[in-house]
């Protein structure tokens, strides 16, 4: 009688388990399925049906030692976007900052092909060097200064490219003041790879109505690069480097459908922006965290804060365009732009279980980091309205670079 009852089980047991094995494979199948067969045509802009009226532009950017892909790619991409809009239309600002390769002289032929287009411009060439900025001594009460473990004031690194980008911004304003003229689109532009269709395309982000849109930046694919300012709708870091990215679920369900992916701070290669802001009085401006929270080994990207600062952000949303993808050289740029769609079948298979797999160790990481920075911020004892953009980090500017500390 026990012996059958026994067989009876273990024959039951047996086709339990049998049972649990067939629908946890069908369940996998099915899920490996629907993501490689997931096939939704990007929204794309191509110049040659561009209908839209995308208004005046004002173009940014800031290159130091970018000799290669400016002469290779970027000063090209950016006279096809003036002819695309028409010389009229459009007003581009760009700030070098004492490189030691030859980025002045392809800048200068830039300037000059821009000069034969009679296209508005500021294109300012700098002497001054990492090498002198940061080994001359500080004024009384400037800002942008840390004391650092090696014993002495050093310079930050992310003041000093705020004040770079506010010093393109007052072009703008300036130039808007003496033609009694306002832009209609900010276009901040990184030493990427691009064509006028990416920047159409960023443009036309959620028919235009936007505080900001960014592209997604490559330089070793499928890894994204951006990882200082992108956060995503809850205010968190990505889980993985591979698609599918987000910890939040509206931020992950948007990039899977190919829609604009609401987040709270991007930046990414390239970023569209309302300008009204920057027009204000007070103008909205790129900052780096107060000196005395740097002190307590903390930063924030000038390029995440600046949305936590802008009025717009919470009204008119932020948003990364998984369909406008550059690269920070030209193999990066060409295999994520290679096919139709993207990633690809096995990209979005091995990405979404990367993803599944990082999300506990990513959590628990996490936590961590954010009882640190809140600790820290509580010992400050002030508000950061951008807390959501803090890292554990402390970054200064160096003769070659930056680094940390």
């Amino acid at each position: 009688m026990f012996l059958r009852s026994f067989r009876r089980n273990r024959l039951f047991n047996r086709s339990t388990v049998r049972l649990a094995v067939i629908l946890v494979t069908v369940c996998l199948t099915w899920d490996a399925f629907s993501l490689a067969c997931y096939d939704r045509i990007p929204k794309r802009v191509p110049p040659a049906y561009d209908h839209t009226n995308h208004g005046r532009i004002f173009i940014a950017s800031m290159h130091w030692n970018n000799e290669g892909i400016l002469r290779s790619h970027w000063n090209y991409a950016v006279l096809d976007l003036v002819k695309h809009f028409g010389p009229s239309n459009v007003f581009v600002a760009v700030l070098e900052s004492g490189s030691w390769d030859k980025s002045k002289d392809a800048l200068r032929d830039l300037d000059y092909d821009l000069a034969k287009l009679d296209v508005a411009r500021s294109i300012v060439l700098e002497d001054t060097t990492h090498a002198e900025e940061v080994l001359r001594t500080p004024s009384t009460n400037e800002t942008g200064w840390v004391l650092t473990s090696r014993g002495r004031m050093e310079l930050r690194r992310v003041p000093y490219l705020a004040n770079i980008r506010n010093r393109v911004m007052t072009e703008m304003r300036r130039y808007s003041k003496a033609t009694n003229t306002r832009f209609d689109k900010v276009l901040w532009l990184n030493d990427v790879v691009f064509n006028t269709e990416d920047i159409l395309t960023l443009l036309s982000t959620n028919a235009g109505h936007y505080a900001a849109a960014c592209s997604l930046d490559f330089s070793k694919p499928p890894a994204y690069y951006d990882t200082f300012a992108l956060r995503d709708l809850s205010g968190s870091k990505t889980v993985s480097l591979q698609w599918p990215y987000f910890f939040s679920g509206a931020s992950r369900t948007a990039l899977v459908s190919g829609d604009p992916v609401p987040v709270q701070a991007c930046w990414n290669g390239m970023v569209a922006m309302n300008p009204e802001p920057f027009y204000a009085t007070p103008p909205l401006s790129f900052r780096g965290v107060p000196d005395s929270l740097a002190d307590l080994h903390l930063e924030g990207s000038e390029c995440c804060l600046i949305h936590a600062d802008n009025p717009l952000s919470q009204t008119k949303g932020v948003y990364v365009n998984p369909n406008v993808r550059v690269g920070y050289n030209e193999v990066a740029y060409k295999m994520v732009n290679a096919f139709l769609t993207w990633p690809s079948p096995f990209e979005r298979i091995v990405g979404i279980w990367k993803t599944r797999l990082a999300t506990i160790p990513a959590m628990l990481r996490y936590a961590s980091e954010r009882m640190t920075i809140h600790k820290r911020v509580s010992e400050w004892g002030a508000d950061e309205p951008g807390a959501f953009c803090l890292v554990n980090e402390m970054q200064i500017l160096v003769e070659n670079g930056w680094k940390h500390l």
